[in-house]
């Protein structure tokens, strides 16, 4: 019998195994029979292993892919798995900073929630002083109530934004200031407190990611801390928790993990040194040279580990997100975006975002609007822009059989593109950047911006120039898709 997500306890079964249910009915209520079929396993499959050639041993070659993951110690996943919290948390500490994002002083939620904590022995000091783009300087305040708690552990619930604060909390805990000091990648000198994550929202992934951004007065553009000791100590992930979310939150955020799977699934390998990841089997001689081993950079591209992850998330988004925003309140949709949002985070995490992300950084800058109303405008952009590549073509394909659970040879990246496109208009994100209040003249702005997210760009699957960026832009601009006209 298929998995029933409606199971009202603690659920930690093994992501691995759980297969996303058939989407409910397009018209009227969506409400899917009591024991629906499992939906298919997206059905991309590398290329079969080349055979060796006439004469050679088998034993003269090898197959290699490479791959790295770093996620936190325990990730529960599960309605009521909320419950794990006062256990979990005394893993590690019995002072608590409890970091909530501000609308949870609203709920029962948050008092039910220190109460619970209070009963296993625990001392919680709330801090809720989250303030929207989270400037640098508001989490000096911060890091000085933790210091004065003589916190153990850090207990973040809400948003992308809460869940970011709570890292760098933990981080300012541990290791002296300003936070300036640490912008960039690796830079964060050793283990900061732990972080117990709790998301309200499904799509940032922070609760399962190395990064957290802030904004800073001195920089144009958001700017982020990546380091693996970012990584939290533990993780829940309650789809119950994201019932409240509103519809605009529901689609920004739900839209924005699709944008992370697309983009972890699609990008390059980083050129660090080490042999090339092209994602198919390659023949390397037996044994391979040794060289001197490069630094493991924080996001490293095309991931032989986080693919399955990124196309899973398709799998759950792709026919369940519309759902989710038509009827918030439906929380077979909600299971559904949490544990494909979840499944974005564990996917790029490792892996890394690229050219929507460093589109929206310039486009957020301008315009002032949802960070993920903006990579998912792009994103079927992006992926048309891809497309004129062959592997770009066939890994924009794969990700559409997962997105829509067809077979790999009715897939093809024009419809991909066109079922991202769907989905955007499905779910109320605009069609084009005109529409956002972009302007023609802006148009050299937003590329040089975009060109100053270097970390991003480095894995972008096609060459990143100027001129690439400015053609995105146009197109998104005009709404434009292949010659065809979107908007």
């Amino acid at each position: 019998m298929p998995e029933q997500p409606d199971t009202g306890h603690p659920d930690t079964r093994d992501l691995g195994t759980h297969r996303p249910l058939a989407p409910p009915p397009v018209t009227g209520r969506a409400t899917p029979p009591s024991e629906p079929p499992p939906a298919p396993a997206p059905s991309y499959s590398p290329s079969p292993s080349p055979s060796p050639t006439v004469g050679r041993r088998p034993t003269d070659v090898t197959l290699y892919a490479s791959g790295t993951l770093r996620l936190p110690a325990r990730v529960h996943f599960g309605h009521g798995s909320r419950a794990l919290l006062p256990d979990l948390v005394a893993l590690h500490g019995s002072r608590v900073l409890l970091v909530a994002d501000p609308f949870l002083s609203a709920t029962p939620y948050l008092g039910d929630l220190t109460r619970s904590l209070a009963s296993a022995g625990l001392t919680v000091r709330t801090f809720s002083d989250i303030t929207p783009e989270l400037p640098a300087g508001s989490l000096d305040t911060a890091a000085a109530v933790a210091r004065a708690h003589d916190t153990e552990v850090v207990l973040a619930v809400g948003g992308g934004s809460a869940l970011d604060a709570a890292k760098l909390i933990a981080l300012l805990c541990a290791h002296e200031g300003p936070l300036s000091r640490y912008y960039g990648e690796n830079l964060v000198p050793g283990p900061v407190l732990p972080v117990v994550a709790v998301p309200t929202t499904a799509g940032t992934g922070s609760e399962v990611t190395p990064v957290a951004v802030v904004s800073d007065p001195d920089r144009e553009l958001k700017v982020g801390i990546s380091s693996p000791f970012l990584v939290p100590a533990a993780a829940v992930v309650d789809p119950d928790l994201t019932l409240g979310a509103p519809r605009a939150v529901t689609a920004h955020s739900g839209i924005d993990a699709l944008v992370h799977a697309a983009e972890s699934y699609t990008a390059r390998s980083l050129d660090t040194g080490r042999p090339p990841d092209t994602g198919r089997p390659v023949l390397v001689p037996v044994p391979a040279p040794v060289t001197e081993p490069a630094p493991v950079p924080v996001f490293t591209g095309r991931n032989a580990l986080a693919e399955p992850m990124a196309l899973r998330a398709a799998a759950l988004l792709g026919p369940w997100l519309p759902v989710a925003v038509r009827e918030p309140s439906h929380r077979q949709a909600r299971h559904q975006v949490a544990l494909g949002a979840l499944s974005a985070g564990i996917a790029f995490g490792s892996t890394g975002t690229h050219l929507c992300h460093a589109l929206q950084y310039a486009v957020g800058a301008l315009t002032r609007t949802p960070h993920g109303l903006g990579t998912g405008l792009l994103l079927p952009y992006v992926l048309d822009t891809l497309r004129a590549e062959p592997e770009g073509a066939e890994r924009v394909a794969a990700f559409g059989a997962a997105l829509e659970q067809v077979p790999t040879h009715e897939a093809s990246p024009g419809r991909t593109v066109a079922r991202v496109a769907e989905i955007n208009r499905a779910i109320g994100v605009p069609a084009s950047l005109r529409e956002i209040g972009v302007g023609r003249d802006q148009f050299p702005r937003l590329a040089d911006l975009a060109l100053k997210s270097a970390r991003l760009l480095a894995i972008a699957p096609v060459e990143p120039t100027r001129d690439l960026l400015l053609d995105i832009i146009r197109r998104a601009h005009a709404g434009t898709l292949d010659d065809r006209t979107v908007a």
